[in-house]
């Protein structure tokens, strides 16, 4: 396990609730961008006195969803022992706490973790941050800055208190990145959005690519790859450094030479986890509980680190002469470069050159074995000399058993038998009789072969495991002791490994936007898209199958009403404009001829339609839910999406409710907004709607034609179109001719109703006229008493009846 204490709280901090999480620390992925890149997280969660449900909140779940966690740790005070007999512990406790209650519900099962309330201490964590933060320029502003943060600190005191107690780990001094991060500076996505956009997930399949994270994940490193994810879930809003990251993406793909340079540099990178080696440095295990096989991973972890080391200075050497700033920044940072120097050269002082990691089987216990260079400790060649003996009377067993039954035996290390195996092919074996002599034991059938042991293979095994268990724990003493002066310039290994997670970012960008023709995307006060493109749905579709559509608003045209029967397109329309805010604003090109964005603090959305069955709530109230979470957070500088809302309701009472929150949200000048039921007498608001031609069906044709093409304007209105629409579902034809009678009859009967109520207000206005004829032969100043009264009376009625 691996941390980097990152504190997080809200503004007011004097009230907000605070967490503290890990730095990611996952085994390495076959490949970066095929395997899943979240880190494990541990967060620590403290809750401030006397607050409901508020913004913070919904912010707060933002963080700890960009940062999925493993475990959450919470003040014990927050639970209430229900059998005291039992030993303390998440699972026999009963919450009284709310937050607890909505953060299970939330992260359903992620376990919760209680941690005693004194050791959630202000002062505590402000030792724990004080002592372990890594001695760089960035050290004092973070202690500044976390001084007076009295939930962070306490979060960070519980954090670390729960690595030595339970996890029995303590770090080195001086070994760790902390850093205070405020909410701010990054777009809000709620987890809800980030679903139903699918940005980092498929939602039909769990394993699918078809995400945007997918769609542009082409890292070769998992800190690469862990980076892309944090930046679509939470994209930056500086202006100036999503420039900066453009200028890179642009160069990267207007440059071929550089382009290739800075990949060729990545790939020795691919499977090797700067994060987590970096992170194994700073955490130590008390060295007497050391064991072969802790040993054994950090003699590979330091190999690794190693080539680690030695890759960095080309890819520094591929950056040399690039124009954008960014670049140039991770080019000429000498002295970082002279602090990984050092550290190649204390590594190269102790390690062989010559023995590279393996995947695994004997190369890699071998690579292991011999990692550290000869004459460095006497104990050590002993020991490994020993070993290469118990080999070598392995194989020379092999070979005499293989002689003296005529059998075309193979040796095989495996890890999971710790040690060689025997293995014969069934063919080779039919040969010669197709039974294996006696004294052979633990026969396994396998992929046609057999797999098998003898008691004088397993005693050698015993001696050569031995052997290699000396040879490795005396080799975790020179590397600990490596580690222990390699932690000095450890700030150097953590710029470092921002650094390449940056570069693979904006690398995996510019190959995905030369793949699919992108468009780079300029920051203005409009949004402006021509020839917009839906990433996701571009990926998947056949080449020039693709309808693009332009997109524009600006203060004029702020509120926009999208319309169009189901399936022309309207939801694929709005989730598009979405996505392409989206990878803008992580720094990426986007699908489109042109593209103008404004920056925003909040991409909020009611995309889905769906109940809510773990949170016992319909559709309607999940509608409301996440309506009020809009109202609540929308400014002026958000980007609101709404599909459908108030659906789950009465016509009349879904129609009332959507109007209401469109009047609340041009009140509150968000810009823009995408809406999809009322209108508004507003002057900001328009009409658009997608465009369909309408044709006379057939028995073989869908009478309509969709074009999924935008358009100014209300649609044209289509009678029936759900009864034409139901036969694509292959509807029995009876259903579905009862179906279009019961229609027509229910049209009919209001049509009637329509015209018997023009007919008796006609009746009524009529009548009301006629009594004025009748008092027209009063005297003149009575007649005029009596016009004046007519003439209000006559309002009224005419009122109620046009």
């Amino acid at each position: 396990m691996s941390f980097v204490s990152r504190p997080y709280s809200a503004r007011n901090n004097s009230s907000r609730p605070a967490t503290a999480a890990s730095r990611p620390g996952t085994a390495r992925p076959q490949t970066a961008a095929s395997s899943p890149p979240e880190g494990r997280f541990i967060i620590a969660l403290l809750e401030g006195r006397g607050l409901a449900d508020c913004p913070t909140y919904v912010k707060t779940l933002h963080q700890m969803h960009l940062h999925y966690p493993s475990m959450i740790l919470v003040p014990d005070t927050f639970f209430s022992l229900t059998d005291t007999s039992l030993p303390s512990g998440a699972n026999n406790m009963h919450s009284t706490s709310v937050l607890v209650q909505c953060i299970t519900d939330e992260f359903d099962g992620v376990p919760i973790e209680p941690v005693m309330r004194k050791y959630w201490n202000e002062n505590a964590g402000l030792e724990f941050v004080n002592q372990l933060t890594v001695d760089d320029d960035e050290r004092a502003a973070t202690l500044v800055a976390v001084s007076n943060k009295y939930y962070a600190l306490s979060a960070a005191s519980a954090l670390f208190k729960h690595a030595e107690l339970r996890l029995n780990t303590r770090f080195a001094s001086s070994s760790l990145l902390i850093r205070y991060t405020q909410v701010e500076g990054t777009l809000l996505v709620d987890p809800d959005t980030a679903r139903n956009l699918e940005l980092v997930g498929n939602l039909s399949a769990r394993k699918s690519t078809h995400s945007l994270f997918g769609l542009l994940n082409h890292t070769f490193t998992p800190m690469g790859a862990r980076l892309l994810r944090t930046n679509i879930l939470a994209p930056i809003t500086a202006k100036s450094a999503l420039e900066a990251r453009l200028d890179v993406v642009e160069e990267l793909i207007q440059t071929e030479d550089r382009f290739n340079e800075v990949k060729n540099a990545l790939k020795p990178l691919n499977k090797l986890d700067l994060d987590k080696l970096v992170s194994s440095l700073a955490a130590s295990e008390a060295r007497e509980t050391s064991s072969a096989k802790s040993a054994s991973a950090r003699v590979a972890q330091m190999l690794n680190l190693r080539n680690i080391v030695q890759s960095l200075p080309r890819l520094a050497k591929a950056l040399q002469g690039t124009r954008s700033q960014l670049t140039q920044i991770i080019a000429e940072a000498s002295e970082l470069y002279e602090r990984l120097d050092k550290i190649a050269s204390l590594i190269g002082q102790s390690l062989n050159d010559e023995a590279a990691p393996a995947k695994g089987g004997l190369n890699a216990v071998n690579a292991r074995v011999y990692a550290v260079k000869a004459n460095f400790n006497r104990l050590l060649d002993v020991a490994r000399e020993t070993y290469k003996e118990n080999v070598g009377d392995i194989y020379a067993l092999r070979s005499r058993l293989a002689e003296e039954h005529d059998l075309p035996l193979s040796l095989v290390y495996r890890d999971t038998d710790a040690g060689f195996v025997f293995i014969v092919k069934k063919a080779e074996l039919d040969d010669i009789g197709g039974q294996l002599p006696s004294g052979f034991i633990d026969v396994v059938a396998q992929k046609g072969r057999l797999v098998f042991s003898s008691l004088e293979l397993k005693k050698r095994n015993a001696r050569m495991k031995d052997a290699l268990d000396e040879t490795l724990i005396l080799s975790n003493k020179i590397i600990q002791d490596l580690a222990d002066e390699i932690v000095v310039d450890i700030g150097a290994l953590y710029k470092a490994s921002e650094a390449v997670a940056l570069l693979d970012v904006l690398w995996s960008f510019a190959h995905a936007s030369i793949l699919r023709n992108y468009v780079r995307p300029e920051f203005t006060g409009t949004l402006a898209i021509k020839g917009g493109r839906h990433p996701v749905l571009e990926s998947v579709q056949s080449a020039g199958t693709m309808v693009p559509n332009d997109v524009y608003c600006c203060d004029a045209s702020s509120f926009q009403i999208i319309q169009g029967p189901n399936m022309s397109g309207k939801s694929t329309y709005l989730k598009q404009v979405a996505l392409l805010t989206v990878m803008a604003m992580c720094g990426c090109f986007v699908p489109a001829e042109y593209s103008s964005f404004r920056v925003h603090d909040a991409l909020l959305t009611r995309l889905s339609n769906d109940d809510d069955m773990e949170k016992s709530l319909s559709t309607f109230a999940n509608e409301m839910v996440s309506t009020a979470m809009i109202l609540g957070l929308a400014t002026a500088n958000s980007l609101v999406l709404v599909d459908e809302v108030g659906r789950g309701t009465s016509v009349r009472e879904g129609v009332a409710i959507s109007h209401a929150i469109a009047e609340e949200l041009i009140r509150l000048k968000v810009f823009p907004t995408a809406f999809r039921t009322c209108y508004s007498l507003t002057p900001s608001v328009v009409n658009l709607h997608l465009s369909v031609q309408k044709s006379r069906p057939t028995a073989s044709k869908f009478g309509m034609t969709f074009h999924y093409r935008i358009i100014d304007g209300a649609p044209e209105t289509f009678d029936h179109y759900g009864l034409d629409l139901s036969r694509l579902a292959d509807l029995p034809p009876p259903v579905i001719t009862e179906a279009r009678r019961v229609a027509e009859l229910l049209a009919e009967k209001e049509e009637r109703d329509q015209q018997q109520s023009r007919t008796s207000k006609l009746a009524v206005r009529r009548k009301a006229l006629l009594r004025a004829l009748d008092h027209s032969t009063l005297p003149d100043q009575e007649l005029a008493t009596y016009l004046a009264r007519f003439q209000k009376d006559i309002m009224a009625v005419l009122e109620e009846t046009m």
